[in-house]
């Protein structure tokens, strides 16, 4: 496996193109196609589709039926096969083809000199502009299935002149042996449109790739429509979608061409062309991911059941079935699709903007609805000043509002311990009094120091011992005060945990933070919590002073502020222990929602954080975070993830009821993610390491096989260096959410400290 190849990593590289269109001239119309089949080849292309009749041109009426044009048909479908001989990609392109005594508006399929396919339209449009049933006829029951091609074919293979050469005259499938799930099929123009679409029966017969070469004259609104269709076609069927409208050299007559390209992957889109190009030539590119239109489809099961609901009428027995292989390069052509550094927050700042409003109300209605069930108990909620806890309590606050009850029914607190900053305390007692909610001031430190010295902890006798238990003990603390408050004041314990923590154990199971009545955030990542809240500080949710407290807070850098530290000594950072979120929260979306490989993690990874001025960033975005990350930064935080999600799963299968919020994924054990507290994440590894090993960059290398540990606990062998070293027993089911303070092992590792955290 060459870890850069876009082909290993599975995807394909596909392209739409629309050349000038020379009217009733084939032979010229060839010529320019196979020119810019070239450039694709070039390029790494291994599918090419122009657009309907392409060969022809659409707008030629009546001289469809003349002789002297489909005589000069058939000679450009085999020069155009001669110039396929030494190039990469399947080429669609589009063709009136006689058959006996009718005509057929047909996408014939070439490659490396052979007609693998023509595939004929089945529905034709007579109606408005329309008039193709005055040339063309649909595939019948007198229609042959098989064409001989020999007198269009130039395969470099001998073969006696008299011999036939057959290819499928219907609806057909092609299967790309060597690029494992592209599986191509072609509906053409009308066939989209109708309510039971023939690219629908094709997805459902095991075609991954739609092809729709389509003419199209455009009016306003048209290329809007198209993009409607596509999107949902590619939707429906978990399928990539290809789609390509005629454009310059029709003639304007009566009509007008536009030259529409389109690229969709699953509803995404991947790529469009530019309309209205002067020259009419276009070529767009994307890289499709098979292997996640196939996970897709295994996930939602109810895909592969449609097909057998239709029995007898099985799609699968109305494709012709064709095979080959392209034998793509595999080495590094790049990636040309847009891979998004925050899955879970869109760049559009439009999107972003009805996202944070969707995800906020989702959280605030969940919450209004279990206390409404349970008897409208008061709220008990401990506030840090960091930003679950922050944001935990203006859902709160909101769904007060809506349940027109006084926010004098939240009853916050704020449990400073050893390592509290003033700067995190004042923040939080800030914003409490900003929205006018009571918030008390309970110091743990006095209980924290008597249970170290009931248990006989080291700290207690004056050695500065910060370990697990020592953070834990604070953590639990803060908790255990919380529960015993709400017993006290008749109320519910609300959880402020994020998603990414759970993804990665960073919670003090039982008796820590992990716990509570009811947890608001357990579906918000920790990348999109901090769009929300300045999405709720600038859209007038409250007061400009709830707003101003807010936008502090969000300045603030996220600590569990459990360990002391000295002046002039930087504070415990979360970051620093369990990896920045921005790559965790990539893992996690790649790996709960897309099922992906480590590897292909690792991929995609690089592609997006690699280099901090490409691509797009999410709209107010602090442009001092706009970090990148090297390979092997990637790879050594990876590691860690998978490390922590397969071992801390005992914390999830225990989780407190809370919504789920992102499209994305949740782990809540009763609704998207069920996986044995006991499994082992050591195959995710191994998958990650091979392919990586000896790659430049990933700090990988072969001597590091044996960092491949099989403790169940998930830790980092201490006598690996590549890995992140955190110390024996880090992640055993006693232990909290964080790493125990173990030896240095080098320079990269991350110092294993900040077991638990506050309640955030």
């Amino acid at each position: 496996m060459n870890f850069h190849s876009l082909y290993d990593q599975g995807f394909a590289r596909l392209a739409v193109a629309t050349a000038p269109v020379h009217p009733a001239q084939p032979l010229h119309n060839a010529k320019e196609i196979a020119s810019i089949a070239k450039e694709a080849s070039e390029r790494g292309v291994t599918l090419l589709l122009f657009p309907e009749l392409s060969l022809s041109g659409y707008a030629i009426d009546d001289l469809f039926g003349q002789d002297v044009l489909l005589d000069e048909v058939e000679t450009a479908i085999h020069e155009l096969a001669l110039a396929s001989l030494d190039l990469l990609p399947i080429i669609v392109v589009g063709a009136p083809v006689r058959v006996n005594a009718a005509l057929y508006n047909c996408a014939v399929v070439i490659h490396r000199g052979r007609i693998l396919a023509l595939i004929p339209k089945r529905h034709l449009p007579n109606y408005r502009e329309f008039y193709e049933k005055r040339h063309f006829v649909t595939p019948g029951a007198q229609t042959p299935s098989f064409l001989d091609v020999s007198k269009w074919s130039a395969s470099k293979e001998p073969r006696e002149d008299s011999s036939p050469e057959y290819a499928p005259f219907a609806s057909t499938l092609i299967e790309v042996e060597d690029v494992p799930g592209l599986v191509i099929a072609a509906e053409i123009c009308e066939d989209m449109w109708v309510p039971v679409s023939p690219g629908s029966l094709a997805a459902l017969a095991g075609a991954s790739v739609i092809c729709n070469p389509s003419a199209s004259p455009i009016t306003v609104g048209r290329a809007e429509d198209r993009r409607l269709f596509v999107r949902s076609a590619s939707a429906r069927l978990n399928a990539a979608y290809l789609y390509c409208a005629a454009g310059e050299g029709e003639s304007t007559s009566d009509l007008a061409w536009d030259g529409q390209t389109m690229i969709y992957e699953c509803g995404e889109l991947l790529a469009e062309g530019e309309r209205f190009i002067p020259g009419g030539r276009t070529l767009t590119i994307a890289d499709v991911d098979l292997e996640r239109i196939l996970n897709e489809r295994r996930r939602q099961n109810s895909f592969t059941d449609n097909a057998h609901y239709l029995g007898d009428h099985s799609p699968a027995c109305e494709f012709a079935r064709v095979r080959t292989r392209l034998n793509p390069a595999r080495t590094d052509l790049g990636l040309e699709r847009p891979v998004d550094r925050f899955p879970f927050v869109p760049d559009d700042p439009a999107r972003l903007a009805q996202d944070c409003y969707e995800a906020y109300s989702i959280q605030v209605s969940g919450l209004v609805q279990r206390l409404r069930a349970i008897g409208k108990p008061k709220i008990i909620i401990g506030v840090s000043g960091g930003l679950d806890s922050t944001h935990a309590l203006i859902v709160a606050a909101r769904a007060m509002d809506l349940a027109s009850r006084p926010r004098t029914d939240i009853l916050a607190y704020t449990l400073p311990g050893f390592a509290t900053s003033e700067g995190t305390k004042s923040n939080a007692l800030a914003l409490c009094e900003s929205l006018g909610i009571p918030c008390e001031t309970i110091d743990i430190t006095p209980a924290a120091r008597q249970l170290l010295t009931d248990m006989g902890h080291p700290y207690a006798e004056g050695t500065n011992i910060y370990d697990v238990t020592f953070e834990n003990v604070q953590a639990g603390l803060r908790t255990d005060y919380l529960f015993r408050i709400a017993n006290h004041r008749g109320g519910i314990v609300l959880g402020t945990g994020d998603l990414s923590e759970l993804a990665l154990g960073w919670c003090t199971y039982g008796v820590g933070d992990q716990m509570s009545h009811y947890a608001v955030n357990t579906g918000v990542p920790k990348t999109m919590i901090q769009h929300l809240i300045r999405w709720v500080a600038t859209s007038g949710q409250f007061s400009d002073a709830t707003g101003e407290v807010l936008l502090s807070i969000l300045a603030t850098e996220i600590s569990p502020e459990l360990i002391p530290t000295k002046p002039g000594e930087k504070i415990q950072s979360t970051q620093d222990t369990i990896g920045p979120y921005n790559l965790q929260d990539f893992t996690l979306f790649h790996l709960l929602r897309r099922g992906a490989r480590p590897s292909k993690i690792a991929f995609l990874a690089e592609k997006a954080w690699a280099d901090a001025s490409v691509g797009e960033w999410p709209a107010g975005f602090p442009e001092a975070e706009r970090v990148s990350y090297s390979l092997e930064e990637i790879v050594k935080w990876e590691r860690l993830f998978l490390r922590r999600f397969f071992s801390q799963q005992f914390k999830r299968s225990a989780l407190p009821n809370g919504p789920k919020v992102m499209a994305g994924g949740s782990l809540s054990p009763r609704g998207d993610w069920r996986m044995p507290s006991d499994a082992s994440g050591e195959a995710w590894i191994r998958e990650l390491e091979s392919a990586v090993r000896d790659v430049p960059g990933s700090g990988i290398a072969s001597v590091d096989e044996s960092c491949i540990d099989s403790d169940p606990s998930g830790a980092d062998s201490p006598t690996c260096s590549s890995g992140v070293g955190v110390g024996p027993g880090a992640d055993s089911p006693a232990c909290s959410s964080g790493a125990v303070v173990g030896p240095r092992i080098s320079s990269d590792d991350v110092l294993g400290a900040g077991a638990a955290k506050e309640n955030r």
